[in-house]
């Protein structure tokens, strides 16, 4: 079996007879099983010629009516066969002066097989004359072979001319017919009656060309069959001997092909597509379940920071402004209950005026940071503008402020807001307990997705990391790292100290 790899393309089929065989083939068939309908039996062709001559015995005109493979009514043998009738029109054309009927085999010069015509006539039907019978064979039986309306006697011609014969088809009577039995692929044979017998014709005259036939025509000298493409599948080129009457022989020889379809047509090829396509579903499965465990997981981490959120807000409430209700009480109480003269009691009014004030700041940072409206960076931006302003305001110290102009669509959580407004707010306190200072800048920056604050003062300053630090800055450190933010400081001595607070706020992130 031959394997002709997927998509073969011009594919030759080449065979013949052995050199050393005893005997050529008369006649071959081919045949690609699996892509074929029909035997094809070559290209030979055998004719029925109708020639016109001029007076000077030139052709002038021809028409040709060829017949190959077999006829309708052909069953392989002269008894089992039926004629079938063939009716032609043709016109003389200008110059013509008579008409030559020839039937030959001088088809491709490996025509073979048999052609038979019976009943031929040539009548010349032209409007203004009545109807003659030019040509007839077999000739008249009222009249005889003599009789005048056959034009002299048929004969044989070509270079085999041995091949052409008169055969008696039927019986009771039997009919004359002219039978071709070409056996030679390289000559040829032809009927037709001899030219200065041939019937006279004028210009325009139409001729009615009517005859009888049966035939069988092959070829043996075509040993090759090509095919542009074949599909996937299975083929066996079958090449098989006929005779002459086109009757298979019985010798044959056959060649089993196989052409493979492509890979991705194949069961392994699917095999493994199906096989990925699985990893590739229970991967995505996974992935999926994977997002979705992460989304409840950021679900969850939402709800315990604003558990951890509203614990923070009870215990600001509980230790701060609760402190500071209880000292307001204490002091009021004390005030009240004292023998004090007025300018000490006016003294103690002060104090509870004061620390109502300070109450009233820490409820409404409370309140700042618990509303959602203030979930942006343009409203940390503003409080902390706020914040600084009064704090410097209230200690009577210089502050220049410098804001970008920042955007209302980045969001910022609650606790990211407290947590940094803390951190600034200590640091603003220490420059003001501490520091001695003169004046205070603030500088707000954000070149997404960094937020930068800057607190400078010009105070006395100190050396980073020594004792006199105390445990603010480890607290504001703490709270920064603890919002994935960074805390720098840098300061020394009678040269100010500088904070610098860097944290990452994405645009979209919660």
């Amino acid at each position: 079996k031959a394997n002709l790899g997927p998509f073969p393309a011009n594919i030759v089929f080449g065979f013949g007879f052995e050199t050393n065989a005893t005997r050529r083939p008369i006649r071959l068939e081919r045949k690609l099983e699996g892509y074929d309908t029909n035997w094809n039996i070559g290209g030979g062709q055998m004719f029925l010629v109708v020639r016109f001559y001029d007076r000077n015995g030139s052709v002038i005109s021809k028409e040709d009516f060829q017949v190959q493979g077999n006829s309708v009514g052909w069953h392989n043998s002269l008894a089992n066969s039926a004629l079938t009738h063939r009716r032609e029109t043709v016109v003389a054309p200008a110059g013509a002066f008579r008409v030559l009927v020839v039937m030959s085999s001088a088809g491709p010069q490996a025509t073979e097989g048999i052609y038979i015509i019976s009943g031929l006539s040539v009548v010349s039907g032209s409007p203004n004359r009545p109807d003659r019978k030019l040509l007839q064979f077999p000739a008249d039986p009222d009249h005889g072979t003599d009789t005048t309306t056959v034009p002299g006697p048929w004969v044989r011609d070509g270079i085999n001319p041995s091949m052409a014969k008169i055969t008696d088809l039927g019986e009771a009577p039997a009919t004359k017919a002219l039978e071709i039995l070409d056996d030679d692929p390289l000559g040829h044979a032809e009927w037709h009656v001899n030219l200065d017998q041939a019937p006279l014709v004028t210009p325009g005259e139409t001729l009615i060309v009517e005859w009888n036939e049966m035939y069988s025509i092959g070829e043996n000298s075509s040993h090759i069959s090509a095919y542009a493409k074949l599909p996937a599948g299975h083929y066996v080129f079958h090449v098989r001997e006929m005779d002459l009457l086109g009757a298979p022989t019985g010798v044959q020889a056959s060649l089993a092909i196989v052409v493979p379809p492509p890979f991705w047509k194949t069961a392994w090829f699917w095999a493994i597509v199906s096989t990925l396509l699985l990893l590739m579903v229970t991967a995505g499965l996974r992935y999926i379940l994977w997002i979705k465990t992460q989304r409840e997981m950021q679900v969850l981490e939402k709800q315990r920071m604003v558990e951890r959120e509203r614990l923070r807000i009870a215990r600001d409430i509980h230790d701060d402004l609760g402190a500071r209700v209880t000292q307001i009480s204490l002091v009021s109480a004390m005030a009240h209950d004292s023998e004090a003269d007025a300018n000490a009691l006016r003294g103690e009014l002060i104090k509870i005026s004061h620390m109502s004030r300070e109450l009233v700041t820490s409820l409404y940072e409370t309140v700042w940071t618990v509303n959602p409206e203030n979930d942006n960076l343009k409203e940390l931006g503003n409080y902390l503008f706020q914040m600084i302003n009064d704090l410097c305001e209230s200690s009577q110290l210089r502050c220049r402020i410098h804001i970008d102009d920042l955007p209302a669509t980045i969001m910022v959580p609650s606790h990211i807001r407290h947590n940094l407004c803390m951190v600034v707010k200590e640091a603003i306190n220490n420059s003001l307990k501490h520091a001695q200072a003169n004046e205070i800048k603030l500088n707000v920056a954000y070149k997404q997705p960094d937020l930068t604050v800057t607190i400078q003062d010009d105070g006395k300053g100190f050396t980073p990391g020594s004792p006199d630090g105390g445990h603010g800055l480890f607290n504001m450190k703490n709270r920064l790292e603890e919002i994935g933010g960074a805390f720098e400081i840098a300061s020394q001595i009678d040269s100010g100290t500088t904070i610098t607070l860097r944290l990452q706020i994405h645009a979209g992130s919660h």
